[in-house]
């Protein structure tokens, strides 16, 4: 427990401990007064005085305890609550503007990230990451989410897609400094950040991989780096397993969800794969995807505690003055 004012308990108790000699003084003289007048331990003298100095150590207490109140007491305790950094990577590649999700992959992407980012609280700061073949940084990590919303509905599709770009700018999003691997195949050491959450929506078309249902060099490289930073990342795998055919270029091309590629890079970072292959499922992920929990110690001011049980102790000492003697004090 910590002290506002300690000064002002020091008073406070220097004031009760001179009411405390007081009444023990004047406990003293009535006894000697009663012995000297005959009164017996157990007779009616004796039992008014036990029953006012009752009430008169009560009122001392309650004092006692009111000077607690006046010094400020706080005590702290952990609180866990949502907070940290939450980047939205989403996918806006050619593929992402195949129908089998209604409107289209990248409209329920869209839908889905403003339902996530409408779920959050204020102590989530909640940036946007736009990733064709590159990745693409739409807006920096913020506490106001009307300005993350509006760079998610900016979104339009263009281009390749590149998985491994997309964590690497999450990253430079969260770190704010460039994030890139190194050719020697080590794992860059960017710090660590626990409180940071990578949510990536994309269909698991991935053009740096080698065959389709595997992580490509460059996104296992990446979420390497993201695991050894402490990041977790959330993949929603957005689009179905059957597939569809989109036009681009004039080519028919078709294109279906690889979810292995989304579960192995949640996997690598001890984070979690959500399946959303219709609109009800996107519609779940605001709910399903946690952020990341931090635990702070906060004041808890606890004069009013103490206010409280002084007012009970000079309230039953003030009733006890009261029935003995017909007075307050």
């Amino acid at each position: 427990m910590k002290l506002a004012d300690p000064i002002l308990l020091a008073v406070g108790l220097v004031i009760a401990a001179a009411l405390a000699w007081a009444a023990v003084t004047v406990a003293r003289r009535r006894a000697r007064s009663l012995a000297a007048a005959g009164v017996t331990a157990a007779g009616p003298g004796r039992s008014r005085g036990r029953t006012q100095a009752a009430g008169v150590w009560l009122t001392i207490a309650g004092l006692a305890v009111l000077a607690v109140a006046v010094a400020g007491p706080s005590a702290t305790v952990p609180v866990s609550h949502a907070s940290g950094t939450v980047i939205l990577a989403v996918d806006v590649s050619g593929s992402m503007a195949a129908t089998d999700v209604a409107p289209s992959r990248l409209g329920a992407a869209k839908q889905a990230a403003l339902s996530f980012i409408g779920a959050q609280p204020d102590s989530v700061d909640i940036g946007v990451v736009a990733f064709s073949q590159g990745g693409l940084e739409a807006s920096l990590p913020t506490a106001d989410h009307a300005t993350s919303s509006a760079a998610v509905r900016r979104l339009a599709v263009g281009g390749g897609t590149s998985l491994g770009s997309a964590i690497l700018a999450s990253l430079s999003a969260i770190t704010h400094k460039t994030v890139t691997t190194v050719s020697n195949g080590a794992v860059p050491d960017i710090g660590y950040w626990p409180s940071a959450t990578i949510v990536l929506m994309s269909d698991g078309q991935d053009e740096t991989g080698a065959t389709s249902g595997s992580t490509s060099p460059g996104a296992g490289a990446a979420a390497a780096v993201a695991q050894k930073a402490g990041v977790h990342i959330d993949t929603v795998g957005v689009g179905t397993a059957a597939g569809t055919t989109v036009e681009a270029d004039g080519y028919h091309l078709f294109t279906a969800l690889d979810a292995a590629v989304l579960r192995s890079i949640s996997q690598t970072t001890g984070g979690t794969y959500h399946p959303a292959s219709d609109a009800s499922e996107l519609d779940g992920i605001a709910s399903s995807i946690n952020t990341r929990l931090t635990v702070t110690r906060q004041p808890v001011p606890l004069a009013g505690a103490f206010i409280a049980l002084a007012l009970v102790l000079l309230a039953a000492g003030a009733v006890l003055t009261v029935i003995r003697t017909g007075r307050v004090v």
